[in-house]
């Protein structure tokens, strides 16, 4: 597992939130759990706090707001790593957390 691998979401609620954004950082090597952010298809009108991605041939969003911590066995099929994301992915969430 490492930061901003992209999961697909096998849960109830994928119909809503298809893909989950692991955004936790390399040092948590002790917990059970994984922050992720999940991504939607609803298009979200804040820019900064919800960019887009293209994954499978399908534009989803960055749903910052449904920030969550889930157990690692809830994370099932890795599929990508946005990596080359970084800097747009920590600018969505300094402006959840700082409002700029």
């Amino acid at each position: 597992m490492a930061q901003f691998d992209l999961y697909k979401n096998s849960r109830e609620n994928n119909n809503v939130f298809p893909y989950l954004l692991d955004i936790t950082h390399k040092i948590n090597t002790v917990s059970k759990f994984r922050v992720v952010v999940p991504l939607c298809n609803d298009s979200h009108s804040i820019t900064h706090l919800n960019p887009s991605f293209n994954i499978e041939g399908e534009k989803l969003y960055m749903s910052t707001m449904d920030i969550a911590g889930i157990p690692i066995a809830m994370l099932d099929e890795k599929i990508d790593n946005f990596e080359n994301r970084r800097i747009e992915i920590v600018d969505a969430l300094d402006f959840l957390v700082n409002g700029f």
